[in-house]
């Protein structure tokens, strides 16, 4: 993996999962390069199902890396609108291009507002320190 990114865009957990903005309450996670390379090569992930509704801080998931096994937490509550398929086939798209490619589950949130408790990248960046 290169170098450790905090796009300024995105809004981060202290579960080292970023959040993006989609619009109309629909929000896309993952996890944060961060996550990506404590983990080390990620060869499979567990996402929850389209329809499935959680609170924050339920486990939704699980990633599983040659190192260990970890939980995919909710950030927000709300219902699963969108699964990222192609990690099924692919899951090291989380290590190649954790803000992109390897994005994990969109939600549509029980309320948007939550957004706003979220830390930005300086903050992220921070608290790693």
């Amino acid at each position: 993996m290169s170098e450790l990114t905090y796009p300024d865009d995105l809004r981060y957990t202290t579960d080292h999962e970023w959040v993006q903005d989609k619009g109309e309450g629909v929000v896309r996670i993952g996890v944060t390069s961060y996550a990506a390379d404590a983990l080390g090569d990620i060869v499979y992930v567990s996402l929850p199902s389209v329809g499935d509704t959680h609170s924050a801080g339920d486990s939704v998931g699980e990633i599983e890396s040659t190192k260990s096994v970890s939980d995919v937490y909710a950030p927000a509550a709300g219902e699963v609108v969108a699964a990222n398929e192609a990690l099924d086939s692919t899951p090291e798209l989380v290590n190649s291009d954790p803000y992109g490619e390897g994005w994990m589950y969109e939600v549509k949130l029980a309320d948007a507002s939550v957004l706003d408790s979220m830390l930005d990248a300086q903050a992220y960046q921070a608290q790693l320190d």
